[in-house]
């Protein structure tokens, strides 16, 4: 065995049991071990030393993966971040599904609290939306991230239909992605602009703020808008 495929092997052995299948589009394995145990350092490396201090070397040293391997995959440190991105979207996750719309976003917008005032996650997480700031391909993979996530809000819009929460639009339909906006979006401002706390009770306040929006028809989308994606109709 090569010295390279020792340390792949390594860095297999040492994530196998955390890191069964990291996502749902594509197989387990060891291929998906490997990109598991690259993506923990590359957030290691973003959130020790930023996108403009991550290197491939410190990659291959906190994965066990060598550096040829890296460059042969990921080619370069942007692809290393947006791969990592992508993993992130191949995950379970799902909206909450409390039994009402009010619930639904009200969770929404708690997750996004704990995810960014966790101090074991909440590095990462900014240190991954900070690298869409100084890489376009970054940037790509983050909006790719964000609209898997919208779209998997729609189960969230057509159950709040199903139970009369919100009126069916005449024409076109409920714009899930624009709805989760509103929701997250003055959290994400208070985090990334005025760099203020943010905690449940602003979570609960976003929430509410959107969904009396909804109920008023904000977010209805009309004529050919209404097939976008992420439009529940």
């Amino acid at each position: 065995m090569t010295g390279e495929k020792a340390n792949e092997k390594a860095a297999e052995n040492a994530h196998g049991a955390a890191a069964s299948t990291p996502g749902t589009r594509r197989p387990g394995g060891r291929t998906a071990r490997t990109r598991a145990a690259v993506r923990d350092a590359v957030l290691a490396g973003l959130t020790e030393h930023g996108y403009p201090g991550l290197t491939v070397e410190y990659v291959a040293e906190h994965s066990g993966v060598h550096k040829t391997t890296l460059y042969r995959r990921w080619k370069d440190v942007e692809g290393l971040v947006v791969d990592a991105l992508d993993l992130a979207g191949e995950d379970s996750w799902l909206p909450p599904d409390t039994g009402s719309l009010e619930g639904d976003l009200r969770a929404l917008a708690q997750e996004v609290v704990a995810s960014f005032t966790d101090p074991a996650v909440a590095a990462s997480g900014s240190a991954m939306i900070a690298a869409g700031f100084q890489s376009e391909r970054a940037a790509a993979a983050l909006r790719a991230y964000y609209a898997e996530r919208f779209t998997r809000c729609e189960a969230l819009v057509e159950r709040a239909l199903q139970r009369g929460e919100l009126p069916a639009p005449a024409a076109g339909g409920i714009d899930a992605g624009a709805l989760v906006r509103a929701v997250s979006a003055p959290l994400f401002f208070r985090l990334f602009i005025t760099r203020e706390p943010i905690d449940d009770a602003l979570a609960g306040q976003a929430a509410a703020a959107a969904l009396a929006a909804a109920r008023a028809g904000v977010f209805t989308t009309v004529g050919t808008a209404g097939t976008q994606r992420g439009a529940v109709t």
